[in-house]
């Protein structure tokens, strides 16, 4: 059978058949509205051999994944150029990662970042990958650069847990933000000084969870080996990209539409309630490189 592929017809329906249609709404425009000339880039690397087993990268291919993807992204063919227009050696800089035991940001992928961090002029000692114990860490405290890395999931709060959400460990209740399903994530991102400081935004799509039924629930049934990486300078455009790759996959998987439960109207309210990023797909630039089976979008 052929595999839907999601379009933005597709997209908006989904949406409006959720109680939050109206959040939806305010990120899509009526017919023959005009759009920007300027789009907001987000790039998609995806390879078949990402993964040596079931939950475990190749670190060697995540690393090249994530040189294409920062290369591209950057229009520099030179990774260590590419580089050094997001670091410079006098910064300190915070890799933002996620531990959460079933699908964490992965040390393959941390590793990587890390290492072209350091070469591009960056010492080891101003270096920190961190989650929970950021607002202890003397490097995230003092940090000029934060990279965000995180895996996408189905989240109970807030529809999907992707870049928009991984910097609420900074603030010290992070339950706080939980409200309306957490519809006013964006705010973290003013209130933290996160915007100017936030140089890449990583949403890790190896092995992502598209279902899930409770706050803490997992089951390795709704995993799935989407083998990509997805990068962008804005967080709101590579969450937007992210939430529709996994409502394709439930798609797919369910045999009919079954929106993200509760729907993830936080990364459209990024937008259009906080102007913080771009959530509209068609003012989205989305460029796929490598492996284009079962890609979704």
């Amino acid at each position: 059978m052929k595999k839907k592929v999601i379009t933005r017809r597709d997209f908006i329906r989904v949406a409006a058949m959720t109680p939050f249609a109206g959040a939806f709404a305010y990120s899509i425009k009526a017919p023959g509205e005009k759009v920007a000339a300027r789009k907001t880039k987000v790039v998609l690397v995806r390879d078949k051999n990402a993964l040596i087993s079931f939950k475990k990268p190749d670190p060697d291919i995540v690393q090249n994944m994530l040189d294409d993807a920062v290369s591209t992204l950057l229009g520099e063919k030179d990774i260590v150029k590419a580089w050094k227009k997001l670091v410079k050696p006098s910064d300190i800089v915070g890799i933002k990662n996620n531990v959460w035991g079933p699908i964490p940001t992965t040390k393959e992928v941390e590793q990587a970042l890390k290492r072209r961090i350091m070469d591009a002029g960056v010492p080891e000692e101003k270096i920190s990958i961190n989650d929970r114990g950021v607002r202890k860490d003397p490097i995230f405290q003092n940090a000029t650069v934060l990279i965000n890395a995180r895996p996408a999931r189905t989240h109970h709060w807030s529809g999907m847990g992707g870049c928009l959400k991984n910097p609420i460990m900074f603030v010290p209740r992070p339950y706080d933000y939980h409200g309306d399903s957490c519809a006013d994530l964006a705010t973290i991102w003013k209130e933290y000084n996160l915007i100017k400081r936030t140089k890449l935004n990583i949403l890790v799509m190896l092995y992502p969870l598209f279902h899930g039924i409770g706050p803490h629930h997992y089951s390795d049934k709704y995993v799935w080996e989407y083998k990509g990486i997805l990068a962008s300078q804005d967080p709101v455009a590579v969450d937007a990209i992210g939430v529709q790759i996994l409502q394709a996959q439930r798609r797919q998987f369910f045999g009919e539409d079954r929106p993200l439960q509760p729907p993830a109207k936080h990364v459209f309210l990024a937008d259009t309630r906080h102007n913080l990023g771009v959530s509209d797909p068609d003012k989205i630039e989305l460029i796929k490189l490598g492996w284009k089976e079962g890609i979704l979008i």
